[in-house]
């Protein structure tokens, strides 16, 4: 009788067709790790933990290489730094040389019979039942140059023939992966160092100059300790040439940030160009930002110069950086590893020198974790991250604010208008998820509408049940968050603002009986106010304002 050759056949193509779809989800799933911003050592532990569920394997350690040829770092799975290093010492010296000398991968079946592994301890070349252990090793490579080696080894526990072949290409291509996240990892490190010195530079000449300058910048107004360290690493980092991220929630003065980065560099005499990426399709963001030459397009008559190119020598500030697509990611990344594009249309390389400031309300992390942000591209933009706080947790800059806003609708008007000091105390209790352009709304808002020189608490359309942004803002919880809960403006949620309930309706004994009940209610909340607002059905911000109407002084457990 013939032996069954048809099915042994069929045998071997299916489980050549689970290893390849194997080797597929094992670099699909390596690399979403090796895109994510952590750090290098968790991550290659965690690239060796997914091969340990693709492969088996016995050990695995992924060694980096220092100038000088030693082990600069080695991580092992399931093992910590020191006993990866102590297995890796102990793997042969001219078998990892194999590898690092021919760059290419080096492929043992039965280490117990080569020589290279002919001083190992028995317990290392044999499994624990005598069984042949096979070894693997692949380059790490970074351009032509080698950074380390990924080596397994493995018990083999069948008679069948072991995939060498197959898995070899796997592993090749993990350690490829490997070598690109480190490249980016030390283009990022290298950023970090340069501004690190810089930073200490900068300190050094502050510390040395007679007195201190004060931490205001022109244009920016404020007196709160969280603008005032913000306006402290915006002076230091403006005279760097890195990358700035300015992060925060809309209308907290990304932009107004940004011009006085410009200012305060050494390229404040050249160009500072602006581009809000979200308000363009990509088609339109593209010429934007490199520039068209003519019959590029239908209606490309000229040549156009783009953003990038008239910012050379200067600052380019994109806003929303957040919302441009990745395939945009990818032409916009080339500009800034290389410093150079070409124009729309065009084939001559054009070369740029652009100092940029970015700026989202998005939260790029999140956005890398899932796909929707390169991560190349977040290091590139992130080197220095400014995070801009809103205006809730900055109310001293309130009262100085709305002055100035005041002062400007006064200046375009020929008006003299003034706040009383009730309504800078009622403006300070409020809530102002729009931030400080929302605050500039309201000022101009009710000074338009004002019957008198001097503008009181009662004349604000909050309190009159006319605030048009406060119907906003319940139009953005009823859409995203669906039921009444109240914020705490102690501890807001951006994403779900408080709508302002109606006012504290007058109970029938009189002023009196509201302050009364007022008290009550704060006593049932434990002198929360989110919750006294909740127990009376107004808003947590209406609460503070009656609270300092009728001088009712907080208490603290």
């Amino acid at each position: 009788m013939s032996p069954p050759t048809f099915d042994l056949m069929s045998h071997d193509i299916q489980a050549a067709r689970n290893r390849a779809e194997m080797a597929l989800g094992g670099v699909y799933e390596i690399s979403k790790l090796l895109a994510a911003p952590n750090r290098l050592e968790p991550t290659l532990s965690g690239v060796l933990a997914l091969l340990s569920s693709f492969l088996d394997m016995r050990h695995g350690l992924i060694a980096l290489l220092a100038p000088g040829g030693g082990p600069e770092l080695v991580v092992g799975s399931d093992w910590d730094r020191a006993s990866a290093m102590a297995f890796f010492q102990r793997l042969p010296e001219r078998a990892i040389g194999q590898i690092v000398v021919t760059k290419m991968p080096l492929v043992i079946p039965d280490i117990a019979r080569d020589p290279l592994f002919s001083n190992a301890a028995v317990d290392e070349i044999r499994g624990p039942h005598g069984e042949a252990v096979s070894f693997i090793g692949v380059p790490i490579k970074q351009g032509e140059a080698i950074a380390g080696t990924l080596t397994i080894d493995r018990v083999r526990t069948t008679g069948r023939p072991v995939p060498f072949d197959s898995d070899v290409r796997f592993l090749t291509m993990v350690a490829n992966l490997v070598g690109q996240a480190l490249r980016l990892h030390k283009v990022v490190a290298q950023d970090r160092e340069r501004l690190l010195v810089e930073q200490a530079r900068l300190a050094k000449e502050r510390d040395d100059s007679v007195g201190h300058a004060p931490a205001t910048i022109k244009g920016v107004i404020g007196r709160s300790p969280a603008l005032h360290a913000v306006l402290d690493k915006v002076r230091l980092v403006a005279k760097s040439r890195s990358t700035i991220m300015l992060r925060g929630e809309t209308g907290t003065g990304k932009e107004m940030v940004a011009n006085a980065i410009h200012n305060l560099s050494p390229r404040k005499n050249n160009p500072f160009i602006k581009l809000n990426c979200a308000a363009l399709s990509e088609s339109v963001l593209e010429s934007e930002l490199f520039g068209h030459e003519k019959g590029a397009f239908t209606g490309a008559v000229n040549q156009r110069k783009g953003r990038f190119e008239l910012a050379s020598g200067g600052t380019l500030f994109l806003d929303e950086i957040g919302e441009v697509s990745t395939s945009f990611q990818a032409k916009l990344l080339r500009v800034l590893q290389e410093g150079e594009f070409e124009r729309v249309g065009g084939t001559r390389t054009i070369k740029v020198d652009v100092r940029l400031v970015c700026a989202t309300n998005r939260d790029l992390e999140a956005e890398v974790a899932k796909g929707a942000f390169r991560a190349d591209l977040y290091f590139r933009l992130a080197v220095v991250p400014i995070f801009l706080p809103p205006l809730r947790e900055r109310r001293d800059d309130i009262s100085p604010l709305a002055k100035e806003f005041l002062s400007r609708f006064n200046h375009e008007h020929g008006t003299e208008l003034s706040l009383t000091p009730a309504a800078f105390a009622m403006l300070e209790s409020c809530y102002f998820p729009g931030n400080v352009r929302e605050l500039e709304n309201c000022i101009r808002h009710t000074a338009t509408l004002a019957r008198s020189k001097v503008l009181a608490d009662a004349d604000f359309p909050c309190q009159n049940d006319g605030c048009l942004s406060a119907l906003l803002w319940k139009g953005v919880r009823a859409e995203n968050a669906p039921g009444p809960a109240a914020v705490d403006r102690a501890s807001p949620a951006p994403s779900a603002p408080p709508p302002p309930p109606p006012q504290l309706a007058p109970p029938p004994h009189g002023h009196d009986g509201d302050k009364d009940r007022l008290v009550e209610a704060m006593e049932k909340a434990g002198w929360v106010q989110a919750k006294a607002a909740r127990i009376l059905g107004v808003s947590p911000r209406q609460v503070g304002y009656a609270l300092r109407k009728h001088r009712i002084a907080l208490r603290k457990f």
